[in-house]
């Protein structure tokens, strides 16, 4: 398949599996577009591999997931490699890693991710839980920073696209905990739990609820802090990358905001922001990218293990 048709299967999956990032992709430079289109195409897919889903629904038991991983990885190298492997969204990240050069260590650390579910794994401290945020969603900031024109090299750019994955992480987690609970997952830490009071093989219970919706928060309120350090970073950006990346923050966070506010009811439905607001956020992060910001820095922020 060609890079056009590529690019036309990329875009459509982008709009089947994510509406928000659709849309501030729609922000970016054309040759920026594209390209995004063909990373999440391939994130898109390893997700739905590892999780037996179709563009984020319908989860289903993976009968192999250790021979799926292992698939995955394969297909990731070959297509890194220059490789045409024959499948699409593989062939996408192929293209865009020859592009701009991503290194194969942050998709290998996305991977590792999927290997982490793949075995049962749930994290026994906060610490633990940031480490897999970045395997999931903060090495993929980093792969689109470099999308957007980012060096490898510039560490403490990348650092900041790394905070705008954890934050959208964090508010995906605080989002799922029931349907997470369902599949036998969870993500809130060992530690947290423990310390609310809360049975970690029982976090459904009603005894605990309050103590639950508690946690929730504790995690949106993480994600609002990885959010504005993420803001900080895009100063580093072109125009409109800047603008693109200011309204997924904005539109992202809004969830986190949503969840917060909603006390609980995240545990019963799933959390929406409307299109007004998302097409709200295009119009203030337009005026935002206007201006560079300045502002904290990371000092108490959880940070990546840098690639040399």
């Amino acid at each position: 398949m060609n890079r056009a048709n590529l690019i036309i299967q990329a875009k459509t999956s982008i709009e089947r599996g994510s509406k928000s990032f659709a849309r501030a992709s729609k922000l970016f430079s054309k040759q920026t577009r594209e390209r995004a289109w063909l990373l999440y195409s391939w994130c898109r897919a390893c997700d739905d591999l590892a999780d037996g889903q179709d563009h984020g629904h319908g989860m289903s038991k993976v009968a192999n997931p250790n021979k799926t991983i292992a698939a995955m990885r394969m297909m990731t190298a070959r297509a890194h490699g220059g490789e045409h492997t024959g499948n699409p969204p593989f062939d996408a990240f192929g293209t865009v890693a020859q592009e701009c050069q991503i290194p194969i260590t942050f998709a290998n650390d996305m991977i590792d991710g999927f290997a982490l579910d793949a075995k049962g794994w749930r994290p026994e401290t906060e610490n633990d839980l940031f480490q897999y945020c970045y395997h999931v969603a903060g090495a993929v900031g980093c792969m689109m920073a470099i999308v957007m024109g980012v060096s490898a090299r510039e560490q403490e750019v990348l650092d900041r696209a790394c905070d705008l994955g954890l934050a959208f992480q964090l508010a995906n987690i605080a989002r799922d905990v029931a349907e997470d609970a369902e599949a036998g997952r969870c993500y809130l830490p060992k530690a947290w739990l423990t310390e609310a009071g809360i049975d970690p093989d029982h976090v459904m219970d009603n005894d605990h609820r309050d103590a639950l919706i508690a946690l929730i928060n504790r995690l949106c309120d993480l994600a609002g802090d990885y959010e504005d350090s993420a803001r900080v970073g895009a100063s580093s950006l072109s125009f409109r990358s800047r603008w693109a990346v200011l309204a997924a923050a904005g539109i992202y966070g809004d969830i986190a905001r949503a969840i917060k506010q909603s006390d609980g009811m995240s545990l019963e439905q799933r959390i929406f922001t409307s299109k007004g607001k998302k097409l709200g956020w295009i119009v203030k992060a337009f005026g935002q990218a206007l201006f560079k910001k300045s502002g904290r820095d990371r000092i108490g922020l959880w940070t990546r293990t840098r690639i040399s």
